[in-house]
């Protein structure tokens, strides 16, 4: 258990050999679920230097400067966009999801107001999956609006899909795919950025490989979908429905799983270290191999 300064509550921190002070209310209060807050919540033993009183966590402190102020005043600071994915990685290490929130937004605000360098429009892609066969091969999508079409069974295979918007999309069977010759393994393609697919009904989709670091899966449709081997760091699958979902040697570290339906779901061998489980039915799941080392498990079932 953490020794607090009695009469203030003070906290010292080392974050990667930076220093800083701050009080136990400040890291509890606006982020009561996130991981700071579980730390000195006064359930869990947390190791100090024994001279100074410092707790040591191996984070780089570049940005924990930044969390500290919007644990304190709620404020997002104005960055550079690669300094806001440094910025956002350490929200997600230390699961302070209405911080992930904000910084979504701004990002979002920001790709609105980007001028892309792509080689279709979104009413292109309407007049193309008017046709049977529809293959967007090795093309440029970054940052297209592709929220709300149907897109069954369209092969996006080697395409660069950089901050594209599938929002409640119809990815039924789509093909994410590189297929190589005969008993030579596929690869997925690398979805650069974080693609939005809130809500997009991806069943039976193969994504088996796929870089979807931080990508918003939120209550989207996952029946059925192949994740093995995918990285999926840090993700936001809140309330999606993985039922079925092949995801084993999947890496899951700090992915927000709350609500999701894991039923008969593979995660043999899948990392889950530090993910977000909480009200999570993992009994009907296959977890041999599986790390959980650090997972979240408040309310989950087993």
């Amino acid at each position: 258990m953490y020794a607090a300064d009695s009469s203030s509550s003070l906290v010292r921190l080392n974050i990667g050999g930076k220093k800083f002070c701050t009080t136990i209310d400040t890291l509890t209060q606006r982020e009561p679920d996130s991981m700071l807050a579980a730390m000195f919540s006064g359930r869990h033993t947390v190791c100090q230097d024994s001279k100074k009183g410092y707790v040591f966590v191996d984070r780089d402190g570049k940005h924990f400067r930044h969390i500290l102020n919007w644990l304190r005043d709620g404020v997002v600071p104005t960055l550079k966009d690669s300094e806001y994915s440094e910025f956002l990685r350490e929200a997600e290490y230390y699961q302070l999801l209405g911080l992930i929130d904000e910084i979504s937004d701004v990002l979002k605000n920001r790709k609105e107001n980007e001028e892309l360098d792509t080689e279709l429009t979104r009413t292109d892609i309407i007049k193309c999956i008017q046709s049977e066969k529809v293959r967007f091969r090795g093309l440029n999508l970054s940052g297209l609006d592709l929220s709300k079409l149907d897109l069954s069974f369209v092969d996006f295979s080697y395409a660069c899909l950089k901050n594209v918007f599938f929002s409640r999309a119809n990815l039924l069977c789509a093909k994410f795919k590189k297929m190589w010759m005969l008993r030579v393994p596929f690869f997925i393609m690398h979805l650069c950025g974080r693609c939005e697919f809130t809500g997009a009904n991806l069943r039976g989709a193969l994504l088996a490989g796929a870089s979807l670091e931080s990508a918003n899966l939120q209550d989207a449709c996952l029946i059925d979908c192949s994740f093995c081997g995918a990285d999926l760091r840090y993700a936001h699958l809140q309330t999606a429905d993985l039922t079925n979902a092949n995801l084993e040697g999947a890496n899951l570290e700090g992915a927000n799983l709350k609500g999701a339906k894991l039923s008969k779901a593979n995660l043999r061998g899948a990392n889950l270290q530090r993910a977000y489980l909480r009200q999570v039915n993992l009994r009907d799941a296959s977890l041999e191999g599986a790390k959980l080392y650090g997972a979240n498990l408040v309310g989950t079932i087993r």
